[in-house]
């Protein structure tokens, strides 16, 4: 991804928790994100998302992040016949590195040291889930394209249609990517 696509999809997602952080007049909320589009098909979308979660934890939300669609293939380990002979153990998420200059940023904007920042977007997520932020797995989009629900990342749940729709009635609010 180009510096400058980069540089503006961490900008939009900062501007989209001002935005929330703005609404809920500061009382925590229930925050859905729901991620739909894998890695493969528009990284800058995939990669917005656990920047726009450790905002929100920050600023004292509860974050729940639904991998669903074309995303479930990003947190699946060794998808894709290339993948599934050379590098069966990782998941794409794991091979996408962070860039240097964004974890510097992220170690200044959300004050922590920046040998704690992870290092690529696995580590990232994993990361996420000890600061309390829930992650599932549509299990119905795991099937459709052929996933076995024990390849798929151990940090994400896989979970039914009806706990999806529990989710999605259970939010204060959904942000989309």
């Amino acid at each position: 991804m180009g510096h400058g696509i980069r540089a503006l999809v961490v900008f939009l997602g900062l501007l989209s928790v001002a935005l929330l952080a703005t609404a809920s007049e500061g009382q925590a909320a229930q925050i859905l994100i729901h991620m739909k589009t894998a890695l493969a098909e528009d990284d800058a979308q995939i990669c917005a998302v656990p920047n726009v979660a450790w905002a929100l934890v920050k600023a004292g939300h509860q974050v729940t992040i639904l991998v669903d669609a074309s995303a479930v293939t990003s947190v699946t380990k060794g998808f894709g016949w290339f993948n599934g002979l050379f590098r069966p153990d990782t998941t794409a998420l794991d091979r996408a590195a962070l860039p240097e200059r964004e974890r510097h940023s992220l170690s200044q904007q959300m004050g922590l040291s920046l040998e704690k920042v992870p290092h690529d977007y696995g580590e990232y997520f994993r990361f996420l889930q000890t600061l309390g932020v829930k992650i599932y797995g549509n299990r119905t989009m795991m099937l459709l394209y052929e996933i076995d629900p024990s390849r798929v990342d151990s940090v994400v749940v896989p979970i039914s249609l009806s706990r999806m729709a529990e989710l999605f009635t259970s939010a204060d609010r959904i942000i989309v990517y």
